[in-house]
């Protein structure tokens, strides 16, 4: 907005809340004239796209300008309370040829932090790469930052950035044959980890369908390395489904990990809708089940992502069924469309709706269950109770 003459900026932020702005605009210009008349000009992240252009009657244009937002609060970015979450009346269901908009639980702050700017930047030196940054994770700077009652985690990916595969919901790079493995890429990365300090470590992969073993023993020499020089790390690898393989499976299971992970991704009745056709749940199941078997102490674990269409009932028995097949741990979070190219949202399903499917997920028996809008498959994968849980495994084996 450029306001010229006398200064009506806190009039203009009142007007621009009560007419439901949501949303961030990179920098918008504002021009303030002093008493002075001396012209200042101002940078600040401010709220555009209209919900509604309708002006306010002149009374509550006056109150609105006695209780509306001021400068600060549209620097600071705190216009949508956590407290404010149960009234919001935005669109949460998708209607043919409409994109919804994000509503306010969806909304994460820019990372920022000593450590994620440590981890950072040795990952650039060492070329290597996380589905944390190609994936657009919203939560990379929670996780890699860390905190006092927190563990840093993060999530490496192995075999490059580019994938063989063509998921609907995924923004990695695709290509039929991606460039050769790094063969320095376990030792790098072992080293990067020993130089971060961290508990605990996800390390995952693209699907790699042109190499014989899927790249399970790139995977495995990975974790030797790790557990070498950080023995007490704690590592969970979430590989691909080496398209049926479990030999493969095997060799990773049997490689010193404490957590194998593997995504099962939705429900059973949208696996062709959203992932690729190679893939499909009973095969995802299978690994699962087959890394348990070879290793009964081994963690499993899995992940669905909610909003892609699917119903409560089919929720429910994708839960059954993975709980039924020997699967330790689940996540659930909300699908976010990466790009207009991918599956748009059907559903922002509400944080009320995620806390309901973890009390599901508790008394269907899983160990560990988390559920939230902004879960994702490692999300804060090194909590406490996760690890105290590996840990006593370790002890009660010993």
């Amino acid at each position: 907005a450029r306001v010229v003459g006398q200064c009506r900026l806190v009039e203009d932020m009142a007007l621009v809340k009560h007419s439901g702005f949501v949303g961030r605009l990179p920098c918008s210009r504002v021009w303030l004239k002093s008493r002075a008349h001396d012209v200042i000009r101002v940078c600040v992240n401010t709220v555009t796209t209209p919900a509604s252009a309708v002006p306010p009657p002149a009374g509550k244009k006056k109150e609105l300008l006695d209780h509306g937002p001021d400068l600060q609060d549209f620097i600071s970015g705190e216009l949508a309370e956590k407290s404010n979450w149960d009234e919001y009346k935005g669109t949460l269901k998708r209607q043919k040829g409409e994109r919804l908009r994000l509503p306010p639980w969806l909304k994460t702050e820019i990372p920022i932090g000593k450590n994620y700017n440590k981890l950072k930047n040795t990952l650039r030196n060492l070329n290597l790469n996380t589905v944390c940054e190609e994936a657009r994770c919203p939560n990379v700077g929670e996780c890699w930052g860390g905190g006092e009652y927190s563990t840093a985690t993060a999530t490496i990916m192995l075999m490059g950035d580019t994938c063989t595969r063509g998921c609907r919901f995924c923004s990695v790079k695709t290509a039929r044959k991606p460039p050769p493995l790094d063969p320095e890429e376990p030792f790098n990365t072992a080293q990067a980890i020993a130089q971060w300090g961290l508990d605990y470590v996800v390390l995952t992969s693209v699907d790699r369908d042109d190499l014989a073993d899927g790249g399970s023993e790139h995977f495995a020499k990975t974790v030797s390395h790790l557990k070498e020089r950080s023995p007490k790390i704690l590592v969970e690898c979430l590989t691909p489904d080496f398209r049926g393989d479990l030999q493969a499976v095997e060799k990773i299971a049997l490689s010193g990990l404490d957590v194998y992970a593997h995504n099962v991704e939705t429900v059973r009745e949208l696996q062709r809708l959203v992932r690729d056709p190679r893939a499909n749940f009973d095969q995802s199941l299978s690994v699962l089940k087959h890394a348990k078997k070879v290793k009964p102490s081994l963690l499993s674990k899995t992940s669905i992502m909610l909003g892609l269409g699917e119903t409560d009932n089919q929720v429910y028995a994708t839960l059954k069924e993975l709980r039924e097949g020997g699967v330790d741990c689940l996540t659930l979070g909300q699908y976010m469309q990466p790009t207009r190219r991918h599956l748009k949202v059907e559903e922002y399903v509400t944080p009320e709706k995620f806390q309901h499917w973890e009390d599901v997920g508790k008394e269907l028996g899983f160990v560990y269950t988390a559920s939230g809008p902004l879960v994702r498959s490692s999300y804060k994968a090194g909590e406490f109770f996760l690890k105290n849980l590996i840990e006593k495994k370790k002890a009660e084996s010993s």
